[in-house]
């Protein structure tokens, strides 16, 4: 039979488990942006595929549209994969300051604090890196998504 806690090992557990909450909080956040970040990842790869296939039947100034478009499409792999990376490292020194946060809250070693306190910062320096990188991202996407003149009406035009 396992012998019951005391209360004061009870109390203890749950405010270890009560500080463990807000970095869980912060891994659910991740999840949320990993998902976003591959749910991009899938469409910019659709869109290489359908411009790789068209780059074969077009021919001048379509072509070189088509080859910028291309180049502008490696270019957003390359960031959104990046941003998939830090946000995942992130994700694991999250789990790493979780299982530490156990650790500290059920023993006294004194230095953890300071290992903890680390592994934070290095997981939202992680995550701040991830998000950059997903910024500059949709910056070229919103860059190649703008609509070619000839394709727009123009009111003056009209008159």
């Amino acid at each position: 039979m396992i012998p019951v806690l005391s209360d004061l090992a009870k109390a203890d557990i749950v405010t270890v488990l009560q500080i463990a909450m807000a970095p869980a909080f912060l891994l659910v956040a991740m999840g949320s942006m990993l998902n976003i970040f591959t749910g991009r990842l899938a469409r910019i790869i659709d869109r290489s595929r359908l411009m790789q296939n068209r780059f074969l039947e077009t021919e001048g100034a379509e072509h070189i549209l088509c080859v910028n478009e291309l180049r502008d499409l490696q270019l957003r792999i390359k960031y959104v994969n990046s941003a998939i990376y830090f946000s995942v490292v992130s994700a694991i020194v999250v789990c790493i300051l979780i299982g530490l946060l156990f650790v500290m809250g059920l023993t006294s070693y004194p230095l953890l604090a300071e290992v903890v306190a680390g592994a934070f910062i290095t997981a939202v320096l992680l995550l701040s890196v991830a998000l950059i990188q997903f910024f500059r991202e949709v910056r070229i996407g919103i860059r190649d998504f703008m609509i070619r003149e000839e394709y727009l009406e123009n009111s003056d035009r009209a008159k």
